[in-house]
């Protein structure tokens, strides 16, 4: 089984991609944060290493992909290659901060990648407000995230909304981050549990 954990910067992924790992004896994929050789790069100049750093994502979640389908275990994945395509990349894009030459050249990549892809069997998705986001961003205090703008968390919020809104790959769980605290809270990350339960075993 492939569970994966979607939202914008700050939402809690890698959180509830732990917990819920040891709750139901999951193995994780986590977001590869601390090796990636272009973040910091990324957030002092997004300009110039947008395209370097989309291509980065694209290689390492198609490879984390085949991994879990050759494990053949039940998998829970943070992030997913559709947001890097759906999102990010032509986020960047319109905000002018990945020319059309190289956007076009993701995208004909993605769509080649896009034939060897299965959506997961459920995505949940972490919806955050901005004030969320920042106050998570902060009390993590990544150094390279002290420069992300709030315009660009902004952005990418609304582009994720118009996704999920359109999903209709798979199940999906939407779980309100703004009024649930599953890090700190075991009831709250029980009706969490008891949510996925519900979608996987299709008990409502």
């Amino acid at each position: 089984m492939h569970i994966a954990v979607a939202g914008n910067i700050g939402s809690g992924k890698t959180t509830l991609t732990g917990l819920l790992a040891k709750h139901f004896a999951w193995e994780p994929q986590f977001e590869e944060v601390d090796d990636n050789p272009y973040l910091n790069d990324f957030y002092d100049d997004m300009q110039r290493w947008s395209f370097n750093l989309q291509v980065y994502f694209l290689n390492k979640r198609f490879n984390q992909i085949i991994d879990i389908r050759e494990s053949g275990k039940s998998v829970i994945q943070d992030r997913t290659i559709f947001e890097d395509a759906e999102i990010f990349a032509p986020n960047l894009h319109a905000m002018g901060l990945m020319t059309t030459r190289d956007f076009n050249n993701y995208q004909d990549l993605f769509r080649l990648i896009q034939q060897f892809l299965s959506p997961p069997d459920l995505m949940i998705y972490l919806r955050a407000s901005v004030p969320t986001l920042v106050r998570n961003i902060q009390s993590r205090g990544r150094d390279y995230e002290n420069s992300i703008r709030i315009d660009y968390l902004k952005k990418l919020n609304d582009r994720y909304e118009n996704w999920i809104s359109g999903y209709k790959s798979g199940k999906l769980l939407i779980v309100d981050v703004d009024d649930i605290n599953f890090p700190e809270n075991p009831e709250d990350l029980g009706i969490i549990v008891n949510s996925i339960q519900a979608e996987i075993h299709g008990l409502f």
